[in-house]
């Protein structure tokens, strides 16, 4: 085993919660899927949950299957591999894909522009994977009818082109075996966010051509130790630092990551669900926030920021906790360390209560549209609305930028929200740093819609701390959704009001701003930061 996890400075103070740990044997017990170690509340779900801690032994059995998969698809010249998913369904595979070199277009937005790239792009060489685990994800099954009549018109038998990834029963697995579809079953006893090691990381990323089954094996021989009740086991080493590091002002409750060496590529972007959704809730928590070399908070003295090294090295990483290893055991490490942490929080690491009601509000937006005021752009092309900031009469760009000062506290954070494509406008990213640095606090960046699956629930289930700033694009394009009564434009409005409803009347301060012209707005709102 390669793993290895530095404690240092503040965090060295989670060490006196290891004696605990290891007194309750919480590591065997993870590994005997003990579904008391969170509590009377979480025994429920807990039961249900828990296979991901051997996920990577079944998974064994899955390989030659999708390995012959992919040679016929090979050979018959297919070659462009297309993921649609959310959340824990795309997250993983992403930063497997990418880690190792290869191909994998993700798709998981609703924006029309975004989707219609992803679909009209090499249509002939293109294979597409379907995945969701509950087979009722209307993103994913948006994407699916898109791709469907896009093969079909360019008269390709959509079910030679289209791979099912879903658990067993789900509405999604009956419909694709009366449609004729490939399905590949995932354990139905492993949430989205701990599937990295199922049917969900495997079937795309082998298709991109991953050796998944070095990965599998890597993660197999690190269970053996972070299974064990001992002391210098990295998983509670590292849960108890993320649970319990503490600062002059209290616990540090949110987690820098940064990138340090290390030859994974994107790991903090899966970190961000697996932590973000199995933490927060009941108003406690750990924010992840992903940074880059020369984020603001790296210079910046945040009393309640723990950062965390993603290195090459651990040993050689100044940061408060360091952790290094290969991408198969640092998959398990963290859904270890995040279930430890999840124990001492006090919190179950299985559930999401708070997500459901984003969607219930999307739903509602789209079965009433009056609900949705259409936008009152200025002379700048920009429309801003806001909820819970001092910004009411002559609302401007600027004003609103200002507005921001007025309800950040000390432990506050920001959250940009960029519902765009985030092919067409990477640029967007640049606007985490520049909040950050303006306001001196830990400053989180997601796109839209794909986060609603993952900092969603922490958002509007942890701790009351966020500020959100919804970015929007007002533009005409659009696309329709095959057999639907609304389109992606309407899907993806849907989506961001009806979350901004939900967090406004949670009392958390949102600011929407949508702009006509989505590169020259983005522009102009980065020169009014700096």
């Amino acid at each position: 085993m390669t793993i290895k996890v530095a404690l240092r400075g503040s965090s060295v103070s989670a060490r006196s919660e290891i004696e605990q740990l290891v007194k309750d044997r919480v590591a065997s017990r993870i590994f005997a899927k003990d579904a008391t170690l969170w509590g009377k509340d979480a025994e429920q779900e807990s039961a249900i949950r828990l296979g991901w801690v051997d996920a990577a032994s079944h998974a064994l059995d899955l390989i030659p299957e999708i390995k012959t998969l992919r040679d016929t698809f090979l050979a018959a010249g297919l070659n462009r591999v297309v993921l649609c998913g959310m959340g824990g369904s795309s997250l993983a595979p992403e930063v497997i894909t990418a880690s190792n070199g290869k191909k994998l277009v993700v798709l998981d937005s609703t924006d029309p522009s975004q989707v219609k790239r992803s679909v009209e792009e090499a249509l002939e060489t293109t294979v597409v994977v379907v995945s969701s685990k509950s087979g009722s994800t209307v993103e994913t099954d948006s994407q699916k009818r898109a791709f469907e009549e896009a093969f079909s018109r360019a008269g390709i038998d959509k079910t030679g082109r289209i791979i099912i990834v879903t658990d067993p029963d789900s509405p999604m697995e009956k419909a694709a075996i009366a449609d004729g579809y490939r399905v590949f079953r995932a354990d139905p006893n492993v949430g989205g966010r701990y599937s990295a090691l199922t049917a969900f990381g495997l079937v795309p990323s082998m298709l991109a051509g991953v050796d998944m089954e070095s990965i599998l094996h890597s993660a197999i021989n690190a269970s053996s130790e972070l299974s064990k009740d001992d002391a210098s086991n990295p998983g509670l080493l590292l849960g108890a630092a993320m649970a319990r590091s503490v600062s002059s002002s209290g616990y540090r409750d949110k987690l820098g990551f940064v990138s340090e060496g290390t030859d994974i590529v994107g790991l903090g972007d899966w970190l961000e669900q697996l932590i973000a959704e199995s933490t927060g809730k009941i108003e406690r928590g750990l924010l992840p926030v992903v940074l880059g070399h020369n984020s603001p908070e790296l210079g910046a003295n945040h009393d309640d920021l723990l950062l965390i090294g993603l290195a090459g090295d651990a040993d050689s990483s100044g940061r408060d906790v360091a952790v290094s290893g290969e991408l198969g055991e640092q998959l398990i490490l963290w859904e270890v360390a995040t279930a430890v942490a999840s124990r001492i929080l006090g919190v179950n690491p299985f559930d999401q209560p708070d997500v459901e009601s984003a969607k219930i509000a999307a739903r509602a937006f789209l079965e009433s549209p009056e609900q949705a005021e259409g936008a009152a752009f200025d002379a700048f092309g920009v429309s801003i609305k806001s909820s819970g900031l001092p910004l009411e009469a002559g609302k401007s760009l600027e004003k609103a930028t200002i507005s921001i000062r007025e309800v950040i506290g000390s432990d506050s954070y920001l959250s940009v929200q960029a519902y765009l494509d985030r092919f067409a406008y990477p640029e967007a990213t640049r606007l985490r740093d520049l909040l950050a640095a303006k306001f001196n606090r830990p400053t989180t960046f997601g796109w839209g819609p794909r986060f609603l699956h993952s900092t969603g629930q922490y958002h509007k289930g942890g701790p009351k701390q966020g500020i959100f700033i919804q970015i929007l694009d007002g533009s005409d394009k659009d696309m329709v959704i095959p057999e639907r009564d609304f389109s992606f434009r309407q899907l993806i409005d849907s989506q961001s009001g009806g979350d901004a409803k939900v967090l406004a009347n949670l009392g958390r301060p949102v600011l929407s701003i949508r702009f006509k012209d989505v590169a020259s707005g983005l522009t102009r709102l980065a020169s009014l930061l700096s």
